[in-house]
């Protein structure tokens, strides 16, 4: 074999080898810090509150730790625990403790986006990253500060 076939072929060989390690290395950093592992929804409820289940696929009975941002600005923290007999009837956990609340802040009137995330603690608890619970959800306040659902449109 000629030595620029052989040359070729090394630098081929060694360039699948790189990738497939960035690949692997890639692949475990995703899985560990950004690990798709809680299921859940987020709406507006009726008494204008932002609400939700979540639930933590790997461990269905830990209550999960959920942080609120409306318009991009953080809003509060819960453990999600209050009752949802609802969403275990629906088959979506094994524990109906798995619920979130929080009362919507006084706000501008107008159109507001809300946004629950599960928080998840990786590398002992010295990294959290947070994972968005179910859609954005939309909703406005009139001038007397009530709070009512826009449409969702996904």
């Amino acid at each position: 074999m000629p030595n620029r076939t052989r040359s070729y072929l090394l630098i081929a060989t060694f360039s699948v080898a790189a990738t497939l390690v960035a690949t692997l290395c890639a692949y475990v950093y995703s899985a560990t810090f950004f690990p798709p592992i809680f299921r859940g929804w987020t709406e507006v409820g009726g008494g204008g509150e932002i609400a939700g289940w979540v639930v933590n696929k790997r461990v269905p009975t830990e209550r999960v730790e959920v942080q609120l941002y409306v318009d991009d600005q953080f809003v509060g923290y819960r453990v999600a625990d209050l009752p949802r007999p609802d969403v275990v009837a629906a088959n979506r956990a094994v524990d109906e403790r798995c619920g979130y609340a929080f009362d919507v802040p006084p706000l501008a009137k107008g159109e507001h986006v809300g946004r629950a995330f599960a928080l998840h603690k990786v590398g002992a608890g010295k990294y959290r990253t947070l994972q968005l619970i179910g859609v954005p959800v939309r909703f406005t306040v009139d001038a007397a500060g009530k709070v009512s659902v826009v449409k969702r449109t996904e």
